[in-house]
Formats: structure tokens, C-alpha cells, sequence
């Protein structure tokens, strides 16, 4: 209350007793009230005068509410005792969508369906089909994807931020759910939650590793990492659940128990102790769930159960990837390699026998469609709780004993099994993944455009890029014939034909024909059966691939080869023709022609014939010389063009010529494909391949012994009788037709009809090519 100053008041007129008592109620004694409604009031300019000095009242300030405990009784409690006073409740925020680094493709395949869908609105134009077509192609792709996981892509999932919590589930599944706090023991770990549900009207006991939503409720909930005092918490409840006869259900989903030295001073490695050693001795049901990442002891401590159950995406270790790569290998880079190693997937421990069952998810993972995944959920512990409840006590305290004793087992004096020995014996290869065909396809159209513009403006494609690729293309093909093999069953037979082929190679002799001929039938019906793979779209696409970009680097590799030469061919050309006694007779042809006056070639006289004759021999041999000397075979062959020209055409004995040639190339065609000659051509192959650039003796004359053989089979074959009357009866016929007394040679016959030039030069580029 404010002081109010006040001085000496003048009095008119008289004042009574009872006014002057009356005014004292008012804590201004002697001062009537009536004269102070009308009283002016100054204030003092002296401490010492009458009436001077000041009322003064201060207020005190109180905090609102005070509590007898400290806000925050214990550092190693994130939030305090209090923060179970904050429930945990839906989030109004949608969370922001997080794309993994291996579902990048899938994102642009979404953007594309999202412009074609913008364009459509905005256009008004039909793009219904479009639209189909892509929405087609992304649930391909996502179902390709997510079915060829590899395990280090399912911690990235099982870790993802958006994936549901052990509350999401819970508050899905159940009618009812109660949360119970604290440990009895002052404190209450927010990473750790437990409450009483009913399922179908049946009471459970839940309790579970809960993480964050977002960075706060993290912060929160200690990233899901409980310290000694959940896993108090968590016992007291389980002794609760075992009194009242509540069967329990944990959910884990924690990267461990918080490692911090507070955690350690405060017992941690005893709290979990005390975890296991009781509820290996509780007489109810327990099933245990692995809704995220498991690990270690922090996540066992609520798994000791009859029953453990796994998301299609969880994991559960006994040390991260990433800690395990940084042990064995020193870098966490080998995280992918650690993660295949150590089994950590639901499928692996399910062969294992660690986990006894894995509950679906749906494409692109719980946080795709959580309801779905927590009504899957609720399905497994109906199911699995119905079994346990038949066992009686005894039973039920057995079965979860007998359940981890046999992990690991071994006994003495039992051979190991040759193939687990042989694979131990194996060299570690690092294999590398499959890369998914939407993004490869995004590669091979991104290699086209630059081909295609490196041909616009240079007529030549990027070799370095096309190498790459074909090197990756072959890699993606032999691996996904490896997947179709195993897929389809054939990896035992295959194995088998292999170490006998390297039986025969290391004995250095010769493949049994008998060998060969399993080996084409293998082929045969692997080939036959290949479409059946569970691969084959992305094996076909990927061999597609190949076979293009390889004929595109060989039409290049001929073309540069074909520029070059020719460029060689110019250049050696005009050195010749600049040649100074070339000018000469040149120039001197020149000048006799003129001087002859022809105007036609039949005004020409017989020595200036003669002098053009000579003049083209002369150049024939310059240029064959030319020719030799870049390394090039040249033949000379003259025509008898006049009598060819002279001659009528005979269409009909053409088409007999044609089709003798054709019989003689089936007949050879059908004998190389023959078995025998087949395996004497594969035979001759391995041989080869196994001899190298430098072939030892024995080598070397058993590859001259294989084609001398070759060579007398095919001989023998085309030296039929057969063939032979065929051809005498046609040599008849064109002799007789064409009146040439037999001018034309075997030979003739052989190279087919000629044609009216004059002349041709032929070069032989080495055993392949030739240009006339």
C-alpha cells in the first residue's frame, strides 16, 4: 500500500468529542471526517514538522507455486521427476518427409509423376495414360527395391526419424492404456515406458524403449537410451504384471543402455543384470517385439521372453555396424560389409533361431503405413498369446529357458560339415550390391545424350564413359546370373560340372566329350528355364544394355580405325601424286593427248594408248607399293570385262549358284554345330585360353593336333559326293551357257560372279576386314 503525505490541516468552525473520536477510525486521529472531505492537503518541506512524516507498505513477491523438491533433483534424468506431467499426445505437426540415400531414385520418379500431374491442371490436356504408366513404374521400382534389401539398408530403415514409436503402436492397438511412472526410488526415465492395455478386452502389461518424434521430444526421451532407473522401472512393473497374473509385452527399439559415467556410478550394468536374472523366473507369458534397432544389453533387458518377434525392417546386435567396421576394420566406411557379417536382419535370425517370427511391413516401411504395420502387431500377439496361455507355469518357465539355451550351441566330436568347411576356407571377396534398375536406367539415358551430342559435334562417342559402363554392365550381369542360378536352383549342379572342369584343367588333359555334352545341357536347360528367375526383367534389361553399348564401342572402334587409315591412305596418296617424276610423266601424258587432238577416246592413236597403258601400270604399282608400305596385302585382279559385258545375263543359272552356295553353307554350318565338332572347337578354346601369348611345346602341339582334326572333318564334309556332283553339274551348265571352253576356273566358281570394273584392288586388313 502507497504512503500518502499529509501536513497540518486548518480547522473552521468547532468540533465535537464524538467527531474527533469518529475520525480516529480512518488512522488520522483527531481530524474529523467531515473536515477532511474538505480539507487540502500540502506536502512537508521539513522532517521535524508536525504531522511530516510518511506511511510506507511493501509487498512481498512469492513464487506461484513452490514445490518441496528441486526441478531438476537428478542431471542424469532429462526433464526431471516432472516430465511424466507432459503426456505424450499425438503430433499436430506432419512429420517433414526424409528420403534415404538408396530411395533417391524413387524420389525423382515422384517428382516426375507430380510435374505431369501440374502440367495436366495447368494445360488441361489428358495425361491420364501418362500418369498410369509412371504410377505403374514407381510401385514396380519400390517393389523391386524393398524386396532385394541389403542389411545395412534395413538399419537405415529400421533408424529412419518418421518410423513409429513404442506409443504410436501401443495407443493403436489397444481400447484402453494406462501409463504407471517412476521406480519407487525417486525418478522416472521418460526413455523408458510401461502402463497397463487391453486387447480385445484382455488386461497386458506394455512396456517399451520410446524414442522422439523430433529433436525436442528426443532431447526428451534421451534418444530412447535408459539409464539405470528405467530399467528399476521396468522391473517393478514386470513384479506388478507377475502378481496380477498380466501377461507382458515389450517393445525394443534403442541404439543401448546411455553409457555416461552417472549411468555407470548409478549401476547400470547391475540393473540390467537384475532385469535378466528376473524375468527368466516370471510365471506369466512374455512376448518381446523389435520395432526398430536392438541393441546389446540395453534392448535384452526387456527381451528375455518365450516369444521375440521382429519387424520386416528391425534389427537386433550385440554392437552397431558402425562400431563393429571401426573394430575390425578401423573405419566406419566398411559399416555395409559389418552389417552383412554379423546377421543382424530378421531374416538371418530367424534361420538362427534367435527370433521366432517377423511381422510384414509395407513398402517403403512402417512409417509408410503405421496403422497397418500396429495392426500386424496386434495380430502377432494375439496369435503367439493364445499358444502361451495353454502352458502351464512349469511349462512356461521351461520353454523360455530351453528358448536360449540353444543359441549357440555346439557339441564336441561332431565333424564339421564339408561345405561350412570349404566356405571357411574361402577367400573374403567384398561383393558389391545390385544397383536397382531405375537407377541404372537414369545412367544409360544420361550415357545416350552424351554419345549423342559427342556425335553431333565430333562424330566420335566418349570412350572413357562407355568403357565405364560396359565394365558396370558386365559386373550387373554376372551378378544377377548368379541370383537367376541360385533362384532357380541350379548352384549345386553347376558347382559340381565346375570342379570337374578344373579337375581336368589341373590333370593337364583334355574335357571329356561326356562333360561337355552335360555342361551344353545344363546351358540348354538353364536357358530354357531362365524366364521363370525372379530377376529376369532387370537381368534382360541389363544384358539389353550390354549388347548396345558394346556394338556401339566396336562401331566406333572400326569407324576411328576407318578414319585413321584413311586419313594414312590421303596422306601417303598426295605424297605420290606430289612426287616430282610423277609430275613429269604426268604433265608429259598431258601434253601428248593434247597434241593428238582427240576429242573422244576413239580419236586416241595406238601409241598414245600404249603410253596411257603404261601409265596406269605404272601407277598400280606405285600405289600397291604405298599400300605395302603402311602394312597393307594388295591383289591385283584383272577382269575379262568385255566378255562379261558381252555376255547376256542368265538370271536363271544366278539363282543355282545361289542356291548351291547356300547348300554348302548349311552343310559347313550344320557340321560346326555338331557335337563333335563343337567340342573339338571348345576344346581348342580352352586350350588356347589356357596356353596364353607364350605357349609351351606340349601346349602348342596339341592346338596344331585339334585344328589339323578340325580342319580333316570339315574337308572330308565338303568333299562329299554330294557336293561334288552338285558342282560338277553346275560347271557343265556354265560352260556350255557362257561358250568360254572352260576359261572359267574353280576359282571363278568359288568367288562368285564378277562384276563389270575393269579392275580392283583389293586390301586385306590383316584376317577380318578389307576394303576394294
Amino acid at each position: 500500500m502507497a504512503s500518502i503525505p499529509h501536513s497540518p490541516v486548518v480547522f473552521t468552525g468547532k468540533a465535537t468529542a464524538s467527531d474527533l473520536l469518529r475520525s480516529s477510525s480512518n488512522g488520522v486521529s483527531g481530524v474529523p471526517l467531515r473536515t477532511l472531505g474538505r480539507a487540502r492537503f500540502y506536502g512537508s518541506r521539513k522532517a521535524g514538522d508536525l504531522g511530516g512524516g510518511g506511511v510506507v507498505a511493501k509487498i512481498r513477491k512469492v513464487k506461484k507455486h513452490e514445490y518441496p523438491w528441486p526441478d531438476n533433483p537428478d542431471p542424469n534424468v532429462p526433464g526431471g521427476v516432472l516430465s511424466h506431467l507432459s503426456p505424450f499426445k499425438p503430433s499436430k505437426e506432419r512429420p517433414k518427409p526424409v528420403t534415404l540415400d538408396f530411395e533417391r531414385p524413387l524420389v525423382d520418379l515422384e517428382k516426375k509423376i507430380i510435374d505431369v500431374r501440374k502440367m495436366a491442371q495447368e494445360t488441361g490436356l489428358d495425361f491420364s495414360d501418362q500418369i498410369v504408366s509412371l504410377e505403374n513404374k514407381y510401385q514396380q521400382a519400390l517393389k523391386d527395391l524393398y524386396t532385394h534389401l541389403t542389411p545395412i539398408q534395413r538399419v537405415n530403415i529400421a533408424r529412419h526419424p518418421n518410423r513409429p514409436t513404442f506409443l504410436d503402436h501401443v495407443f493403436s492397438i489397444t481400447e484402453k492404456f494406462v501409463e504407471l511412472h517412476g521406480d519407487r526410488a525417486g525418478y522416472d526415465d521418460p526413455a523408458i515406458v510401461t502402463g497397463i492395455g487391453t486387447i480385445d478386452g484382455k488386461r497386458y502389461m506394455f512396456m517399451g524403449h520410446q524414442k522422439g518424434r523430433n529433436t525436442k521430444e528426443n532431447i526428451m526421451r534421451n534418444f530412447g537410451m535408459p539409464t539405470p532407473h528405467g530399467y528399476r522401472k521396468a522391473l517393478r512393473m514386470m513384479y506388478y504384471a507377475d502378481h496380477h497374473g498380466f501377461p507382458i509385452v515389450t517393445f525394443i527399439d534403442t541404439p543401448g543402455a546411455f553409457a555416461d559415467i552417472k549411468s555407470e556410478e548409478l549401476g547400470q550394468g547391475e540393473a540390467i543384470a537384475h532385469n535378466l536374472r528376473t524375468m527368466f523366473g516370471l510365471k506369466v507369458p512374455i512376448i518381446s517385439i523389435v520395432i526398430g534397432e536392438g541393441g546389446s544389453g540395453g534392448a535384452l533387458a526387456i527381451g528375455c521372453a518365450n516369444k521375440l518377434l521382429m519387424l520386416e525392417n528391425a534389427v537386433f546386435y550385440v554392437a552397431s555396424p558402425e562400431a563393429c567396421a571401426a573394430i575390425l576394420w578401423k573405419t566406419a566406411k566398411a559399416s555395409p560389409k559389418a552389417a552383412e557379417k554379423l546377421k543382424i536382419t530378421a531374416t538371418e535370425l530367424c534361420k538362427l533361431q534367435i527370433a521366432d517370427g517377423i511381422i510384414p511391413e509395407p513398402l517403403g516401411g512402417a512409417h509408410a503405413d503405421p496403422s497397418w504395420t500396429s495392426q500386424q502387431i496386434k495380430n502377432a500377439i494375439n496369435e503367439y498369446m493364445d499358444e502361451l496361455k495353454q502352458m502351464d507355469t512349469q511349462e512356461l518357465l521351461k520353454h523360455r529357458m530351453l528358448k536360449f539355451r540353444k543359441i549357440g550351441g555346439f557339441q564336441e566330436g561332431i565333424p564339421i560339415d564339408p561345405k561350412r568347411k570349404v566356405n571357411m576356407k574361402m577367400k573374403e571377396e567384398l561383393v558389391a550390391g545390385k544397383t536397382p534398375v531405375l537407377e541404372l536406367e537414369g545412367e544409360v539415358e544420361k550415357l545416350k545424350q552424351q554419345i549423342s551430342k559427342a556425335k553431333e559435334s565430333s562424330g566420335k562417342a566418349p570412350e572413357v564413359a562407355l568403357n565405364e559402363m560396359i565394365e558396370k554392365l558386365k559386373k550387373e550381369v554376372d551378378l544377377e546370373y548368379s541370383e537367376a542360378v541360385k533362384a532357380l536352383g541350379y548352384q549345386d549342379r553347376l558347382a559340381k560340372l565346375r570342379e570337374e572342369s578344373l579337375k581336368a584343367n589341373s590333370q593337364d588333359r583334355l574335357i571329356n566329350p561326356i562333360l561337355m555334352d552335360k555342361i551344353e545341357k545344363l546351358k540348354d536347360e538353364f536357358t530354357q528355364n531362365l524366364s521363370a528367375a525372379p530377376n529376369y526383367a532387370s537381368l534382360k534389361y541389363k544384358l539389353d544394355m550390354l549388347k548396345e553399348f558394346t556394338k556401339a564401342k566396336s562401331i566406333s572402334e572400326k569407324n576411328s580405325k576407318a578414319l585413321a587409315l584413311k586419313q594414312k591412305i590421303n596422306n601417303k596418296f598426295k605424297e605420290v601424286m606430289d612426287r616430282s617424276d610423277i609430275k613429269e610423266k604426268m604433265e608429259a601424258l598431258k601434253a601428248k593427248i593434247h597434241m593428238s587432238e582427240a576429242y573422244n577416246e576413239g580419236d586416241i592413236d595406238e601409241d598414245t594408248k600404249e603410253s596411257i597403258a603404261k601409265m596406269r601400270q605404272d601407277m598400280e604399282l606405285e600405289l600397291a607399293n604405298m599400300f605395302k608400305s603402311l602394312g597393307l596385302d594388295v591383289e591385283i585382279m584383272k577382269t575379262k570385262v568385255k566378255e562379261l559385258s558381252e555376255q547376256t545375263p542368265i538370271p536363271d543359272f544366278k539363282a543355282k549358284v545361289e542356291s548351291f552356295k547356300e547348300q554348302t553353307n548349311k552343310k559347313i554350318e550344320d557340321l560346326i554345330h555338331s557335337s563333335e565338332i563343337k567340342n573339338l572347337i571348345d576344346i581348342l578354346k580352352l586350350e588356347a585360353a589356357k596356353a596364353g601369348n607364350k605357349p609351351d611345346v606340349t601346349t602348342k602341339n596339341k592346338i596344331e593336333a585339334l585344328e589339323q582334326q578340325i580342319k580333316l572333318k570339315l574337308s572330308a564334309a565338303i568333299s562329299s559326293s554330294e557336293i561334288k556332283d552338285k558342282y560338277e553339274e553346275l560347271n557343265v551348265e556354265l560352260s556350255e551357257a557362257m561358250e568360254l571352253d572352260g576359261s572359267l576356273k574353280n576359282n571363278d566358281l568359288k568367288d562368285g560372279d564378277a562384276k563389270p570394273d575393269e579392275s580392283r584392288v583389293e586390301i586385306n586388313l590383316g584376317a577380318n576386314s578389307s576394303i576394294a
